[in-house]
């Protein structure tokens, strides 16, 4: 008789809860890992294609949680964890949920404190990338959590794309997905908008890509950041290149451009205010990334966190 021997960590059985678009590629990519991949979903149809390519399809998240060491859940937020979750009963106990649904950070320390009192380790996890990326190497994963949990686990983490450990704080995957899409969606509304100035005077959006994207976001934005961010950290903003008073009045040549271009101008209208709020905190001298300072002082109020949802 042949002792069954347990499966490497590089093929470790996992489940994955939430068919969407995005669940099903983690389910597809891991299946092609080879992992033995159980599959739940609300609505058990969503399941009928991954089930074709070898998935086992759970009748119950008490079973689907059940069948594996490590749950993936990839639902829409952390509510609706709860109230999937809220069925598994004590399948949870000893198991290893890793959660790449989007919210808050309070709302991922709460979760990670709902999966401690159920003896559930947790990590809460992001995915920067869409569906059609999930598996490649490159493609980034944001985790946070207990780091033995994640070390544990890598090489799971890993089938599904390129994983990032940030720390023990279960709020810093979250947090940094929300930075990181704030930044997404300004540089788009910028590219966006600049491109409509331009189209005002019937410039084609491909001739000014070439000179917006090839030539000054790397060579002139990328660069400056990337140079300064030491002294961000410091707190260093030295105006000798450009001071926000001359920044400010840059801003207010581009909003009355846009008006006379009949262009929409509330975006640089409102990089103005910001940067007169600069000035007004006394910040006339330095340069522009003393913006930074505006922006943080907001994020000094107190915080109250949020009563814990139950399932």
């Amino acid at each position: 008789m042949t002792n069954q021997q347990p499966a490497s960590p590089q093929h470790a059985p996992v489940t994955v809860i939430g068919l969407g678009p995005m669940g099903l590629a983690l389910a597809d990519t891991l299946l092609e890992h080879g992992h033995p991949t159980t599959v739940w979903n609300r609505t058990p149809e969503k399941a009928n294609g991954i089930a074709t390519k070898g998935a086992h399809r759970a009748g119950t998240v008490a079973e689907a949680v059940a069948a594996s060491p490590v749950t993936v859940i990839c639902l829409q937020d952390y509510a609706a964890m709860y109230g999937v979750l809220g069925s598994a009963g004590d399948a949870l106990k000893g198991r290893v949920l890793v959660n790449l649904n989007s919210g808050t950070p309070k709302e991922a320390h709460a979760a990670a404190s709902w999966a401690t009192e159920r003896g559930v380790a947790y990590l809460d996890g992001a995915i920067m990338v869409p569906p059609p990326l999930v598996g490649h190497p490159e493609s980034v994963f944001l985790y946070s959590g207990p780091q033995h949990v994640f070390d544990e686990h890598r090489a799971t983490l890993a089938s599904m794309g390129g994983p990032r450990y940030l720390g023990p704080d279960p709020g810093l995957a979250v947090l940094y997905n929300a930075a990181l899409l704030d930044m997404m969606y300004a540089t788009m509304n910028g590219f966006l908008h600049a491109t409509a100035l331009v189209g005002s005077a019937n410039v084609p959006a491909v001739t000014f890509a070439d000179l917006a994207l090839n030539w000054f976001m790397p060579s002139v934005v990328t660069s400056t950041l990337t140079e300064q961010a030491p002294d961000l950290d410091k707190g260093h903003y030295p105006g000798d290149a450009g001071t926000m008073e001359m920044n400010h009045h840059a801003l207010e040549h581009i909003t009355r451009t846009c008006v006379e271009q009949g262009v929409h101008s509330d975006q640089p209208e409102l990089m103005k205010a910001i940067a007169g709020q600069a000035i007004a905190q006394g910040h006339g001298g330095k340069n522009y990334l003393a913006v930074l300072e505006v922006f943080k002082k907001a994020a000094q109020a107190p915080a109250v966190a949020p009563a814990r949802p139950q399932p």
